[in-house]
């Protein structure tokens, strides 16, 4: 089924503050509620709510319940969601404004999403990339040592096809990267 959102005034607020954060965001009034962003999301069924239903929250005027949320943490930035919305809504982009939002308000999950998204951020901040063994490892060892096992069938298959690197590979440029990475951090005040 689905439902078209709609701004009320009483909800307005956390909207509009969604949208003034971030660019291109003024799309996520047209959110169809088709759920093609949830379906698509590899991290979708560790996620406390779908991103559909982060939109529908946000349009709600949930505030505190949306950045409280883990959504927002597991995104893992693929895109997929966004090349598959059909209203071209920005939504790693606004996973990324409510992640920044959470962390000012300190509303974040007392969780392991902040970890995993720590992780994430060190393997692109060393090697330019994610390293998707390194970061699973890493994130399964702390957090949730017995799932690993589970993955054990996926990596192999993976790593059959040559989608899967057992190393880590460092880009070209690195340094200029961490030096755009530094500004960023100064500019925003991280």
């Amino acid at each position: 089924m689905r439902c078209r959102m709609t701004v009320t005034n009483s909800n307005h607020d956390f909207l509009e503050e969604v949208m003034a954060a971030t660019p291109g965001a003024e799309t996520l009034i047209t959110c169809l509620q088709c759920g093609t962003c949830g379906g698509s999301c590899p991290s979708g069924s560790d996620m406390d709510n779908t991103p559909r239903q982060i939109f529908a929250m946000i349009n709600a005027g949930m505030r505190d319940d949306v950045l409280r949320s883990n959504t927002p943490w597991y995104c893992v930035s693929c895109y997929y969601c966004m090349t598959r919305c059909p209203k071209e809504i920005p939504i790693t982009d606004i996973m990324y404004t409510l992640k920044n939002m959470a962390v000012r308000a300190k509303l974040y999950p007392d969780r392991d999403a902040p970890d995993f998204s720590k992780t994430f951020i060190s393997f692109v901040e060393n090697y330019g990339r994610s390293f998707e063994v390194g970061l699973a490892s890493r994130y399964h060892l702390t957090h949730k040592p017995l799932k690993k096992f589970d993955m054990v069938p996926f990596a192999l298959n993976m790593l059959m096809k040559n989608r899967l690197a057992l190393l880590p590979e460092r880009i070209e440029g690195i340094d200029q990267l961490r030096a755009i990475l530094k500004k960023a951090k100064s500019l925003e005040g991280v």
